[in-house]
């Protein structure tokens, strides 16, 4: 088993699946190598700070840095190597039409020893920022696999306008468990310095225009017009221009709501952000799949979303959260709702719906789909 997709040093939220997904194969008894990027990105393609972990390596999981995402000599080499190599299967992560040229090209390699299953989990299949030659790249990857794992209905739907002749199976995203356990608000509270006594909401993770920031800042707006006594907690790191988000936060008269913490958010440190919440809010434009979402389960955080892409399905309404339309003035109705409910209204819910999301669901979808695959 190979899985192709980035990893340590690399960090960000698909790194740790990717990581995660290796650790339950090998917890299976399936041996599996991930082989990751020498380079990932161009540093004036990526907008943040650094594109690499401070974390140590993780335990048991063997990682191969090797292919470089601009050069089509490397894809070449890197796709030769796996085709001699000869795993029974190869998972690969899709999330970026960027990168359709480069595992397009090392796929089709590997495709010439008629003997590795090629699946692909599709994050994403039309991006939520569109680019000129997404659709030429997505089409490029997309013909080089055997099938398809999504993670969403979406998703699901827009990888059939592509492909209709090939198996697909939609799995949920598997709950992020490797973040540690639980600690109580009050503990995460005073980790982070913050007032155990007010009322927190939670937005997490990278900042793009798609994520709705603006919006929840404008529904901040409201909440204290209204005197809600909500304080909004923004931790994650700006992947665009953070001016216009500042001029909103002046604007609005919001800097005594607002705790930024604008960073990249160390492993170690997120359970605390979590934990540290009253609840999680995702106030998307649009969306697939959320990797905060399992994040939130998994901590037993009640969310607060938007009625997009999948989070409706994901997020019961009423009873693991709120689902609001992506506005303002509907999103600050659904904050003002959730602490009437109040949290443990939703505590048990949210109990019940997270045994859905186990890893050995993935796996096991995987091992199914590559059955299923006649080579």
């Amino acid at each position: 088993m190979v899985i192709i997709g980035p990893a340590w040093p690399l960090r960000g939220g698909l790194a740790t699946f990717d990581q995660r997904l290796a650790k339950q194969f090998i917890d299976e008894g399936i041996d599996c190598t991930i082989y990751s990027f020498s380079l990932q990105y161009p540093s004036f393609l990526f907008p943040g700070t650094t594109q690499y972990s401070s974390d140590p390596a993780p335990e048991r999981i063997t990682i191969v840095s090797a292919i470089n995402s601009v050069n089509p000599l490397n894809w070449i080499k890197v796709g030769n190597r796996l085709k001699k190599m000869r795993p029974d299967i190869i998972v690969v992560r899709y999330w970026l039409p960027f990168m359709g040229p480069a595992l397009g090209t090392i796929l089709r390699r590997v495709r010439k020893n008629r003997h590795a299953k090629i699946i692909a989990i599709t994050d994403n299949v039309l991006p939520h920022e569109k680019r000129p030659g997404d659709k030429l790249f997505t089409k490029y990857f997309l013909a080089s696999c055997d099938g398809y794992i999504t993670m969403s209905e979406k998703v699901l739907h827009d990888l059939r306008q592509f492909i209709s002749n090939k198996p697909a199976t939609q799995v949920l995203h598997p709950l992020y468990d490797n973040f540690g356990a639980r600690v109580t608000k009050e503990e995460a509270r005073k980790k982070l310095g913050l007032n155990p006594h007010d009322r927190i909401i939670l937005f997490f993770g990278f900042i793009r225009k798609y994520k709705g920031l603006d919006i929840l800042l404008e529904a901040m707006k409201i909440l204290r017009q209204k005197n809600a006594g909500i304080k909004l907690l923004i931790a994650g790191e700006f992947y665009e221009d953070e001016k216009p988000y500042h001029e909103l936060i002046a604007k609005n008269d919001l800097s005594s709501l607002i705790i930024l913490r604008t960073g990249f958010i160390a492993d170690k440190d997120v359970k605390y952000y979590l934990c540290a919440a009253d609840a999680v809010i995702q106030p998307y434009r649009n969306a697939t799949q959320s990797g905060v979402t399992p994040l939130a389960y998994h901590f037993e955080k009640p969310m607060v979303v938007t009625n997009v892409g999948s989070l409706p399905e994901l997020v019961p309404d009423g009873k693991v959260g709120l689902v609001a339309e992506p506005d303002a003035a509907s999103i600050a109705t659904a904050v003002i709702r959730y602490f009437e409910l109040g949290e443990n209204y939703f505590i048990p819910h949210l109990r019940s719906e997270k045994e859905k999301y186990s890893w050995h669901q993935l796996t096991e979808a995987i091992l199914k789909l590559a059955d299923d695959i006649q080579k």
